[in-house]
């Protein structure tokens, strides 16, 4: 079988990794291709796959003729590997240059609010794999399964957190909060909003006497500039694994702290049915929105680290692991045609 992975994202890197590696091993050929993303690939580099770049990113009107740009560069190379499978997370163009060259695309999406994107895509994709939780419904081709997209690569069965990874920022001994920051570029993200003031959730959290490690996609204020984490991408997640609290505005690390058992407030006005489900089933993350997010979240924050908000983070993790998948194994049984 011969499957094309579209990369449009760092995240989209570690839900497909493993699954990748577990078909070449079985002989199948897979072709990767990446839009123009710097930590894309640094961390297709950094686990040592081949891929092709075929584009850059753009936003507002630009986007229009970027996403022209990259599907026309898609469909060139599509024809020239022949694949029998296209897949993608969001997928509107593994979609629609599938439907051009007769191959099945297989698509998987977790962000309700993407509503271009999927609209674009779900006319044309063959299968549409969501998780239990997810709000929309795309009908027959829809496929649901009980998991996380971040358990594709943070499932006990693909990942044990490397404690020795913690001596690069020097906080192996420390009590230590990671921020994260966005930088609402992505089309999904507009009109959206998040933290107020970072300098303020700072110095909120370092008087708890936990130390602050901030990640961001855009620039951070020359005042905490210094907070800044000092990891390797790909090594983010043993950061996660052992901070005492997440609070930030990307979705996609809130989950990946939350299935790891570390609690998350999550900051931001947009939600998504996992955020939901998080909170509500597993009391793991924290949904902070509406004009009082900011104050609502540091709350919520200086409560956990305190002691006065949340319980056995560990036993929720239990609990949360025995009632979902191992969702690898999910792509896999969607490449392969298991799932239908």
């Amino acid at each position: 079988m011969r499957v094309c992975v579209a990369i449009q994202h760092p995240a989209h890197v570690h839900f497909y990794k493993h699954a990748i590696r577990t078909l070449e091993a079985a002989g199948h050929e897979i072709s990767i291709v990446v839009r123009d993303s710097e930590v894309a690939t640094d961390l297709l580099d950094a686990y040592g796959f081949e891929y092709r770049v075929l584009g850059g990113s753009a936003s507002g009107l630009r986007l229009l003729v970027s996403q022209a740009r990259y599907e026309a560069r898609m469909l060139r190379h599509a024809k020239r590997f022949d694949p029998d499978v296209m897949t993608a997370i969001g997928g509107s163009a593994a979609a629609h240059v599938a439907s051009l060259i007769g191959a099945r695309s297989v698509v998987f999406t977790d962000t309700e609010h993407a509503t271009l994107t999927n609209r674009l895509m779900a006319p044309f994709a063959d299968e549409i794999w969501t998780p239990e939780c997810f709000h929309v419904d795309f009908g027959p081709k829809q496929v649901r399964y009980p998991g996380y997209h971040e358990l594709a690569y943070l499932h006990p069965d693909r990942f044990e957190p490397d404690p020795s990874v913690l001596e690069e920022p020097g906080v192996a001994d420390e009590e230590y909060v990671v921020l994260r920051l966005v930088s609402w570029d992505a089309s999904h993200d507009a009109g959206a909003g998040g933290i107020d003031d970072v300098a303020d959730v700072v110095d909120r959290l370092e008087a708890t006497g936990a130390r602050v490690l901030i990640t961001a996609e855009g620039d951070i204020p020359p005042r905490v500039r210094d907070r800044t984490a000092d990891v390797e991408p790909h090594r983010m997640h043993d950061v996660l694994a052992g901070a005492s609290l997440f609070l930030g505005e990307g979705a996609t690390m809130a989950a990946e702290s939350a299935v790891l058992g570390t609690p998350a407030v999550y900051v931001n006005t947009l939600r998504m049915g996992y955020t939901d489900e998080l909170e509500a089933r597993y009391g793991l993350l924290y949904n902070c929105q509406g004009a009082f997010r900011h104050h609502n979240a540091l709350e919520t924050a200086e409560a956990i680290l305190s002691g006065e908000k949340g319980g056995d983070w560990s036993d929720a993790r239990e609990r949360l692991l025995s009632e979902k998948v191992d969702t690898t194994n999910v792509i896999l049984e969607a490449l392969t045609d298991g799932g239908r």
